[in-house]
């Protein structure tokens, strides 16, 4: 297994504050109650906006996943090494994206391949 990157702590403060933010921004929840008009236009705005608002919540709570399951990596040492290949994920690709699992070689696969983000022991990380 490869050394991590070294800067560890700057990576956990801008994860910290990553998780702050997306904890608040979910805690909000803005526009997903259903709204009713009389308006048939009225209701197909609503509905986009909703549409729109849920497929956000679903998007952060991804990243905060993510964001947690880098912390965890920074606690048990395994921070800035590819869940896959074990090779050290670039610097440049830790500073663009702190919660990246994979180096961006793993990850242009699993997204080909449509796999979801997991943790070292294979199973899905989810938010608490």
């Amino acid at each position: 297994m490869k050394r991590a990157p070294s800067g560890i702590d700057g990576f956990q403060g801008i994860l910290e504050r990553k998780q702050t933010e997306l904890i608040r921004m979910l805690r909000t929840r803005d526009g997903i109650a259903i709204e009713k008009s009389a308006d048939q236009m009225d209701e197909i705005q609503y509905a986009t906006e909703r549409d729109l608002a849920i497929r956000n919540v679903d998007r952060d709570s991804t990243v905060l996943r993510q964001v947690k399951a880098a912390l965890r990596r920074i606690q048990d040492g395994s921070f800035g090494t590819c869940i896959e290949c074990e090779e050290t994920i670039s610097s440049k690709r830790l500073a663009a994206v702190p919660w990246a699992a994979r180096c961006i070689r793993c990850q242009n696969a699993a997204d080909r391949d449509g796999q979801e983000i997991a943790d070292e022991s294979g199973s899905l990380v989810y938010a608490s």
